[in-house]
Order: C-alpha cells, then sequence, then structure tokens
C-alpha cells in the first residue's frame, strides 16, 4: 500500500507552498478585512496554469490527476480559503465542459479557460433549493433554435466573472423523476436577461464573490447545450460535484493546517508562569489531538482523491468531505483555545480561520445528506469499509 505522494507530487506541492507562503499568506488578514478582491493574485495563479488543471493538455491544460487537484486546493485554502473558491467553482466547471461537453463547446470554450483568459463557476442553487438540486424551479423553454430561460439562482461563486456559466435549468418540468428533465446550458457574459444582482454578504469565505443571479427570459442558442441532449444534467453536474467533494476535503485540510501551524508557533513562543504554554501538559494534550487529527484529515482526502481516479467514488468522496470537514471546524476552535484571548482577536489569523472553516461543511452537499449517500453507497457495496 502507498501512502505518500511520488516525486512529482511532492514536487508539485512544494511549488504551490513556495507561492502560497510569498504571495497568499502575507496579505490575506489585510485584504480580507479590506474586502479587497484579490486580483494580483489571480494573475499569478493564471501565470501559473492553475485555471487549466481540470482541462486536458490537447486545450492547454494541466490535466492534473485527483491526488495532485487536491493538492492545489489544500495550499491555497492553508493561505486563504477564497482563493480556493476562486479557482474551485472553475475547475468544476472545466471538469463539467471537458466530461461531458460536445466537441465544438470544448474547443470553443477550454482553450481559454485553461490559460484563465475566461473563467467560469457553476449555477445550480437557488432560493429554494440547495442540496436537493432536483427542487430547482428555473425553467428553459424550447423555442425554434434557443432555450427561453428563467429563473435565480443564489451563492454563485465567480458570477462577476463567468464566462460561460454552466446553469442547470429543467427543461422538461413536469418530467418524473424530476432528474430526467434537468440539463445544463452554457449561458454567456452579457446575454440579454442574464444579470448578476447582488454579492450576498458572508460571515467568511471572503476574497470571492457570491451573488444572486437573475434570469429574465434569457435566449441561449440549443447549440450552449452540454452535451448536446437534453435529460442529462443532473448526472453531469454529480459528476463534477465528485471533484468537488475531493476539493472541499482538500480545503479543509488546508484549513485544518494553518490552524494548526498557528496552534504551534503560538504556544511555542507565549509565555506564562516563566515558561512558553507549550510546556504545559494542558496545551501539549490539544496539539497533540489537534496534530493527529489534522494529518488523519490529509490521509482520507488523498484516500478519496485516489479513489476518483479508479472511478466512481461517491462513498469515499462523501467520507472525506464529512469527515475533513469537520477536522477543519474543530482544528480551527482548538487553535483558537490555545490563542485565549488573542485567538478571539482580528488582528490573528485563528478567527479567520473559524469563519471559513464553518463553510466546509456545508458547501457541495451539507454533511448529514452525504452521510446519507455514504450510507447508500454501503448498502449498495460500491463503497467498503475495511
Amino acid at each position: 500500500m502507498k501512502f505518500e505522494l511520488d516525486e512529482d507530487q511532492r514536487d508539485f506541492k512544494s511549488l504551490l507552498r513556495q507561492f502560497v507562503d510569498k504571495e497568499i499568506v502575507p496579505v490575506a488578514r489585510e485584504w480580507e478585512q479590506a474586502g479587497r478582491y484579490p486580483t494580483e493574485i489571480v494573475e499569478a495563479m493564471k501565470q501559473m496554469g492553475l485555471f487549466g488543471i481540470t482541462v486536458p493538455e490537447e486545450y492547454g491544460g494541466l490535466d492534473l490527476d485527483p491526488v495532485s487537484f487536491a493538492l492545489v486546493f489544500e495550499e491555497l485554502a492553508r493561505g486563504w480559503m477564497g482563493i480556493a473558491g476562486i479557482l474551485g467553482s472553475h475547475s468544476l466547471a472545466c471538469r463539467l465542459i471537458h466530461m461531458h461537453g460536445t466537441e465544438e463547446q470544448k474547443a470553443k470554450y477550454l482553450p481559454d479557460l485553461a490559460t484563465g483568459k475566461r473563467r467560469s463557476g457553476i449555477g445550480l442553487t437557488e432560493p429554494d433549493a440547495g442540496t436537493d438540486l432536483q427542487g430547482i424551479r428555473t425553467t428553459a423553454r424550447l423555442e425554434g433554435d434557443h432555450y427561453v430561460v428563467n429563473g435565480s439562482k443564489m451563492w454563485i461563486t465567480n458570477a462577476r466573472y463567468a464566462d460561460p456559466l454552466p446553469v442547470l435549468v429543467k427543461t422538461n418540468p413536469s418530467a418524473s423523476p424530476a432528474h430526467t428533465g434537468m440539463s445544463v446550458l452554457l449561458i454567456e457574459a452579457g446575454t440579454p436577461g442574464f444579470e448578476v444582482t447582488k454579492d450576498i454578504p458572508k460571515l467568511g469565505y471572503k476574497g470571492t464573490e457570491s451573488c444572486e443571479i437573475l434570469l429574465d427570459n434569457v435566449a441561449v442558442p440549443t447549440s450552449q447545450l452540454v452535451g448536446g441532449v437534453e435529460g442529462r444534467g443532473m448526472q453531469q453536474v454529480l459528476s463534477a460535484l465528485e471533484w468537488g467533494r475531493v476539493n472541499i476535503a482538500a480545503r479543509s485540510v488546508g484549513i485544518a493546517q494553518r490552524a494548526h501551524d498557528e496552534a504551534l508557533a503560538y504556544a511555542q513562543q507565549r509565555k506564562a508562569f516563566g515558561q512558553p504554554i507549550a510546556e504545559f501538559q494542558a496545551v501539549q494534550l490539544r496539539l497533540g489531538e489537534l496534530g493527529t487529527q489534522v494529518q488523519a484529515a490529509r490521509l482520507m482526502a488523498y484516500w478519496a482523491a485516489d479513489a476518483v481516479r479508479n472511478g466512481r467514488a461517491d462513498g469515499a468522496t462523501g467520507m472525506a468531505k464529512i469527515f475533513c470537514s469537520e477536522v477543519a471546524l474543530q482544528a480551527s476552535i482548538d487553535s483558537m483555545k490555545v490563542h485565549g484571548g488573542y485567538g478571539y482577536s482580528t488582528e490573528f489569523e485563528v478567527e479567520r480561520l473559524y469563519r471559513d472553516s464553518i463553510l466546509m461543511s456545508i458547501g457541495e452537499g451539507t454533511n448529514d445528506i452525504l452521510r446519507t449517500v455514504v450510507a447508500k453507497s454501503l448498502v449498495k457495496g460500491e463503497t467498503k469499509v475495511g
């Protein structure tokens, strides 16, 4: 059994770490508090080719394996989770187009998406439909050579920059079961009736925008139907979200690692009663548990990523997303406790880690919903424990 990264992956992780330590860590807290968009960091990621991590090499992308994909989000989230969000939604959209788009759609969009000249996201969630995607209300009515789209979307990352934006719609609202009437349309920026109405204020996950989108009689050519066939939208989205759960698990590991790093450094330099607090057994117990849980989460994330490489892995990615996200939250809380009163201050990193960690148990399907996904996978024998 292999529990280590190969040489290429180790070198890649080292390169990512250097980038994060140089370009993101020094500015993250200041820019996050100022509400400043990280334009310079985005440009640097373009230069590194990171916008092409799920794009095939034939279209100019890096076409990373799932474990290397996870490394990207682990390291970015260690610096600033919001930066990982900018790249995450884009990468899922690229993956969806690569896996399910027509040859014309791939040729039209993937080369520019790989370089970051175009950016994307994924339009799924609605005001009344989050994890229950079959409950969406956005419709696309076929009229000749185009669809007329009406509805709204919420919490859409990269909405102000996405061109195109894959949007999940109902092309047959009366279909039963509902997923057989769902499709994905690639809607280009500037299309009349397609409007980003507002940025939604958030507790954490700052640096990237999360927007509300209004679709009012938006005319979308039939050539923009992903795959060219109606009724396959749900399976297209779910196959992309499998990578999305690896993304969230890896982001969670990055948050947890940073929480560990901050707690360890603070415990070694903060003194009480004439000695570093790292010498106190109570603090040592917390540090020991924190380090153990971070490493366990990392192995779980890599295991799930490797499972994706070997085929459909709903159970494995669900397990990883659940476990890693809960480790991230607990790690940020434990790090805050090691910091004491300073952990509650916005002058230290740990309060941002806490705010960002909460989203990890909600995004890409809530943990409770994913527990049912894991259970069904176990019952069917698709995922095995032991």
